[in-house]
């Protein structure tokens, strides 16, 4: 099985996520999040090249691909490198992802 590295930006997406979804919803909705993008994570650790390249490809991020998460508005977005998964963010669907994700750069 492939390790998977979480990047900053990515922790602290979902910090921020986990926090809206406590103060505005319920805890379950907050837990359900969770297990969301750490279903989605894990599909990305056995399945390195199921996520989609489009918006890496938009964003002229090279190896980006994305995986949205299972009834919650976010994507997880990633780099498959050599021998491991980098997480490098984990952002809501409707945010102007193309102009965030070129900030990543190579």
């Amino acid at each position: 099985m492939t390790r998977v590295y979480r990047r900053r930006a990515a922790r602290e997406d979902i910090e921020a996520a986990i926090q809206f979804y406590l103060t505005e919803t319920s805890d379950r909705v907050a837990l359900g999040f969770v297990d969301a993008v750490e279903a989605e994570i894990n599909a990305v650790r056995t399945y390195p090249d199921s996520g989609s390249p489009r918006i890496g490809q938009e964003s002229g991020v090279p190896h980006l691909r994305s995986q949205r998460t299972s009834g919650y508005p976010y994507l997880v977005f990633y780099r498959a490198v050599e021998d491991h998964v980098e997480i490098l963010r984990v952002l809501h669907a409707s945010r102007d992802l193309p102009n965030i994700l070129s900030q990543l750069g190579d």
